[in-house]
């Protein structure tokens, strides 16, 4: 049986034996982070077990477009009875990612689910797929191993992180098993247009505004190789913008002909003051963009990742432009 294959049958068999359990993702949860959440809690729901569902106060309120995914079910504060749970988390590939205390004390046992390919396989039983189009894709997969039934709900949560780590279907890691999954989903009763139009057409002005300043700011840099977008607090000020209002914005400068990569540098506040969030976008597989990533502390997937650094915006800039140069001429 292949590596894969023992992880799937270890991991379904965990699923089977916990009774109480705690789901979480990643900080700044995104469309498959969330929808992997939900959808595993409804699976785990179903089959009689006593999932809670984890994410830190700081990341509420969620994104505008991803807030059809707000459950009164998810908890910002440990549950009383964590010695007692099996933690489960879902498109994490570094438990770093999910920075909290409680969370990383030894003697958890852990269950990882992701497809990052630079998972770090933290868990004490490990679900790594770099070949899924996304984390939900999986959660897909043992929703069929473990019998459950795709209910509407499930069925929503899983489109929607389907949908966003494919770029809608048009990015690289678009194969045909995200296609029958698809299909499955719309089958069990997802309307297609309805979640679109919600994710992609519903926009607050505010974020309208944040894109024009963000538009402004843009520089390329190598011949058009590397295209950097920049927001500084006082955009987010002036724009009545929030942090989540910066989501797809990199994508914008990733269209652009001639780029390999495109940068969005976001400055953040409060407690992060003077430190910058960092998008990468790569526009094919010359650049591994995680591998830049990695290198302040971050990753991701070899054509989106991102991390935070305290590097000054054009000391960053000089070496994002040196790690992008030095993979270029590998090519």
């Amino acid at each position: 049986m292949s590596g894969l294959g023992t992880e799937l049958d270890a991991v379904v068999e965990e699923l089977r034996g916990a009774d109480k359990l705690l789901l979480t993702t990643h900080e700044n949860p995104d469309g498959d982070a969330l929808g992997s959440l939900i959808g595993m809690h409804g699976v785990l729901t179903q089959l009689g077990k006593d999932p809670v569902m984890y994410l830190s106060p700081e990341e509420f309120p969620l994104p505008h477009e991803l807030r059809d995914l707000e459950s009164a079910d998810i908890v910002t504060a440990p549950p009383a009875d964590m010695g007692e749970r099996v933690a489960v988390f879902l498109d994490c590939g570094n438990i770093d990612r999910m920075p909290v205390d409680f969370l990383q004390r030894e003697g958890i046992h852990i269950l990882n689910i992701d497809h990052h390919h630079d998972n770090t396989r933290f868990g004490t039983a490990n679900l790594v797929d770099p070949g899924a189009s996304c984390t939900a894709e999986i959660v897909w997969r043992l929703a069929r191993e473990l019998g459950a039934e795709l209910t509407p709900r499930i069925a929503a949560a899983l489109y929607v992180g389907l949908i966003t780590d494919t770029g809608r279907f048009m990015y690289e890691n678009t194969t045909a098993a995200a296609h029958q999954m698809a299909a499955e989903l719309i089958e069990a009763g997802v309307e297609p247009h309805r979640v679109f139009s919600r994710i992609y057409e519903s926009l607050p002005v505010a974020r309208v505004r944040l894109l024009e300043r963000a538009l402004a700011s843009l520089e390329r840099y190598d011949g058009g190789a590397i295209a950097r977008l920049h927001l500084t607090v006082a955009d987010f000020e002036q724009t009545g913008a929030v942090e989540n209002d910066s989501e797809g914005i990199v994508d914008h400068a990733r269209a652009l002909e001639g780029t390999a990569v495109a940068v969005l540098v976001r400055d953040l506040t409060g407690d992060r003051a003077g430190k910058r969030k960092v998008s990468l976008r790569a526009t094919d597989g010359r650049v591994d963009v995680s591998e830049i990533a990695r290198a302040f502390g971050g990753g991701g997937h070899r054509q989106a990742a991102g991390a935070t650094t305290e590097l000054e915006l054009d000391a960053l800039t000089e070496e994002i432009r040196a790690q992008v140069r030095r993979q270029l001429e590998a090519v």
